[in-house]
């Protein structure tokens, strides 16, 4: 039940941010003198609708979005003799550059303080933790007894024994240099008795002898075999807590490397089309492929079924900085393709008012329609590959 509330939940947390996205363009078009004429929630027949001044508001149907119809965002649109000096097309550039902007805008500040409620409430994770073979605990050297299960075991490990103690980073196992944990592990399970450790403590290093023990792990599949063991668990660092006030830088620096992080992801999208396909035949679903509001409703009815309200809220404000980003992309029909077409003809015009000429017309979007046309089959092509992916064989937080 509670997994499908999150799933509900999460659809109506993506439609909030979507119609908050279309209120920061009619917001700022509204401060700079421009003609808001319609702003509504949804697609298809309309449920509700009301007017407000020069303004109608309204629910549709379909809850997949919304939209902000602002008079003359384009210059072949047909205007009211009262919408004509107020066209958006005829406004400054940065008076047209601030209503797109405003959308992408308002999805960032609401992954900001998104940020900064987790940041207050919970703390925050290290982006950039520490690689190292860190060692969080030491304890004694339980058999594998079946995939995943620990048999019993009693008293100290080979580590404990040798005096490794949490925190201590072991930097080398025998002749075999070690850069994080994977390594340490795969080192460690080649050997048998007693082997040189490297260790790194306090700024210092030093060589401790550790009698490597053999035991039973499942390392290949289903089956089991008797490696080297030495009874250490990586470090798992916990979240950095803040108060109200050091949340506030804290949490622009997180979204920096946040930022970062998903740049990288957003860079992979094109290359993530046959993991897609793959998954939709019966593969396994790599878990760094996108995701369609399907796939974030289920990973946030997951996060609701298992209490974890952090995870929720901090995969809503991922997504707010996703969808900001993306609208930032300079193709139509994207807000960012519009601010590239504003931000061109100002350069056009300043060129020609340089050399004397007249300003030009403003561009011609109907003779732009067939390169946007193929940028609009790109991108609901993709997404109904991630919605059936989705659909499918979604990604699952907890199976």
């Amino acid at each position: 039940m509670m997994f499908v509330i999150g799933i509900v939940l999460f659809a109506l947390a993506i439609l909030i941010s979507v119609a908050l996205h279309e209120c920061g363009h009619m917001w700022v078009a509204r401060a700079t003198g421009m003609k808001v004429r319609r702003y509504f929630v949804g697609f298809g027949p309309t449920l509700w609708s009301t007017r407000r001044g020069e303004t109608e508001y309204g629910l549709k149907a379909v809850p997949a979005g919304g939209f902000c119809d602002i008079a003359g965002m384009t210059a072949v649109e047909e205007l009211q003799p009262d919408e004509r000096e107020r066209a958006m097309f005829k406004q400054k550039t940065w008076k047209r550059s601030a209503v797109l902007l405003a959308g992408p805008g308002m999805n960032f500040l609401i992954g900001l303080i998104l940020i900064y409620g987790i940041a207050v409430a919970w703390g925050l994770p290290d982006l950039r933790p520490d690689t190292r073979a860190v060692v969080g605990q030491t304890a004694c050297v339980a058999p594998e007894i079946a995939k995943g299960e620990l048999g019993k075991c009693t008293g100290a490990g080979p580590a404990a024994l040798a005096g490794i103690k949490s925190g201590d980073v072991i930097s080398k196992v025998g002749a075999t240099d070690v850069d994080s944990f994977t390594d340490l592990v795969a080192a460690v399970q080649k050997l048998n008795g007693p082997t040189p450790f490297v260790i790194e403590r306090d700024g210092s290093k030093f060589t401790v002898m550790v009698d490597v023990t053999q035991t039973q792990r499942f390392t290949d599949g289903d089956r089991s075999s008797t490696v080297g063991a030495i009874g250490v668990s990586a470090a798992q660092p916990g979240p950095t807590h803040y108060n109200p006030v050091s949340a506030i830088p804290a949490t622009f620096v997180f979204t920096g490397d946040l930022s970062v992080e998903l740049g990288k992801a957003l860079a992979k999208i094109p290359t993530k089309v046959g993991a897609l396909v793959h998954s939709i035949s019966g593969g396994e679903r790599d878990p760094e492929t996108p995701i369609s509001v399907v796939g974030a409703s289920i990973i946030g009815g997951d996060t609701v079924d298992h209490g974890l309200w952090v995870a929720f809220w901090f995969f809503l404000a991922q997504l707010n900085f996703v969808l900001g980003a993306i609208n930032l992309v300079p193709l139509l029909p994207f807000d960012g393709g519009h601010i590239a077409i504003a931000v061109f003809e100002k350069i056009r015009n300043t060129i020609r008012s340089a050399r004397g000429v007249l300003p030009a017309a403003p561009v011609n979007y109907l003779k732009l329609m067939p390169a946007t046309y193929v940028v609009l089959v790109v991108v609901v092509g993709y997404m109904l590959l991630t919605v059936t992916a989705d659909l499918v064989n979604p990604i699952r937080l907890f199976q």
